[in-house]
């Protein structure tokens, strides 16, 4: 298992305190979000049923495709609320509970945008993803470098970006039952970086540990 210490942040007060104050803002700049929007718009086909996991008021999902259901699970009530994608609103700490409210195979597809650098129990919550993902289901973990530096893990102040991504992966292999994660870069010249880890709920259980480290593809 990974050290504890990757886990410490420097500010370990209770997260609902920090997030109590909504704040509509974006965490990408324009161009990168677009980025984003596109490759959802490529990986995530219209009628899925979609979780946007620390979600917040915006999605980043494209607004012309019709979803069966965007369920958002995020930390602010009032920015769940101005979120227009959502079809159902959850407020949950993952740091404190990390199952997920919903039954097993209920989504085609898990997006996570800019956030997974504040999970400080993230094989727990990769492991709650892969059982609510429909066998098949895709895991999309979007990366870039901005952050809330109090509440970021250690690790993500330590490491380098490919070895954050890498960092993600092994999360996606200690979680188990996924098939291989392999990493997308979609950064826009002169703009944020956007990188996008991408793992499938595996066809068949039992699914074995790989090697540590990712596959790198545009």
């Amino acid at each position: 298992m990974l050290p504890h210490e990757l886990f410490r942040r420097l500010d370990e007060s209770p997260d609902a305190e920090f997030y109590a104050v909504p704040r509509f803002v974006t965490h990408i700049d324009d161009a990168t979000i677009a980025a984003l929007t596109a490759l959802y718009r490529e990986r995530i086909p219209a009628g899925a049923r979609v979780l946007d996991l620390m979600s917040s008021w915006v999605s980043h999902l494209p607004p012309d495709v019709p979803y069966a259901s965007v369920a958002g699970l995020g930390m602010n009530a009032q920015e769940l609320a101005r979120n227009p994608r959502l079809t159902e609103r959850v407020v949950q700490d993952l740091n404190v509970t990390p199952a997920l409210p919903w039954a097993d195979c209920v989504f085609d597809a898990v997006v996570n945008a800019v956030s997974v650098q504040y999970l400080t129990r993230p094989v727990e919550v990769f492991a709650e993803v892969r059982r609510v993902l429909r066998v098949g289901g895709l895991h999309l973990v979007a990366v870039s470098h901005r952050m809330f530096p109090t509440k970021a893990i250690a690790a993500w102040h330590a490491l380098e970006p490919a070895d954050r991504l890498r960092l993600v992966c092994r999360y996606v292999e200690l979680a188990g039952d996924y098939d291989e994660p392999r990493v997308v870069d979609r950064s826009p010249r002169d703009a944020d970086p956007l990188w996008v880890v991408l793992a499938s709920r595996a066809l068949a259980l039992g699914f074995r540990e790989r090697p540590a480290g990712y596959r790198s593809s545009r």
